[in-house]
């Protein structure tokens, strides 16, 4: 049985493909690695859902680079951002003079990476940036763009990834969209 196989009657479909996944992330890696090259740089993973994205991004990286990881929460169980950013667990080293890329899913309303964009910023990085696997601009509340896409999707609620509704979902190997009947 395959992974598709015991949710397929929850998903409507694929957005993002396995394939289109491992090429998309040579790409990014290719250009941070080149913007980076010769920085201290700290990538941070915004936990849970970007670790797959992140791990797979991060051997990907041709350069000496640390990690690090942060939780935040704005979701709960809902499929809504409730706008209130809480920070659950913050990055265990100093950023002071480092070059941090912050590492996200999905990137909807914008709140919880402009909160840790000034939040970072304020500690002394030398630069705060973003990449993003997904950009759900229509969704957005505040004025923030990604440094560094994956792909741009429309406004439709989805999994898979790293991706979960309410903690289900994440080990999909592909970003799918969830059938509306599934969370509402």
């Amino acid at each position: 049985m395959s992974k598709m196989d015991w949710m397929k009657n929850d998903i409507d479909r694929v957005l993002v493909s396995e394939e289109e996944l491992n090429s998309r992330l040579d790409e990014l890696a290719a250009k941070i690695t080149e913007d980076y090259n010769g920085k201290d740089l700290v990538m941070i993973c915004v936990l849970k859902g970007s670790v797959v994205f992140f791990s797979e991004l991060f051997k990907r990286i041709n350069m000496p680079v640390a990690c690090d990881f942060i939780s935040t929460s704005s979701y709960g169980s809902s499929t809504k951002s409730s706008g209130v950013v809480r920070l659950l667990k913050d990055a265990d080293s100093p950023v002071q003079g480092k070059h941090v890329l912050f590492v996200e899913d999905i990137i909807d309303s914008g709140l919880t990476l402009s909160y840790l964009s000034r939040n970072f910023a304020d500690r002394g990085a030398a630069s705060v940036k973003i990449i993003t696997l997904l950009d759900k601009p229509a969704r957005r509340k505040v004025d923030l763009k990604p440094d560094y896409c994956g792909f741009v999707i429309p406004d439709e609620f989805v999994v898979g990834y790293g991706l979960d509704y309410d903690e289900k979902y994440r080990n999909l190997p592909e970003v799918c969209v969830l059938k509306k009947e599934v969370y509402q």
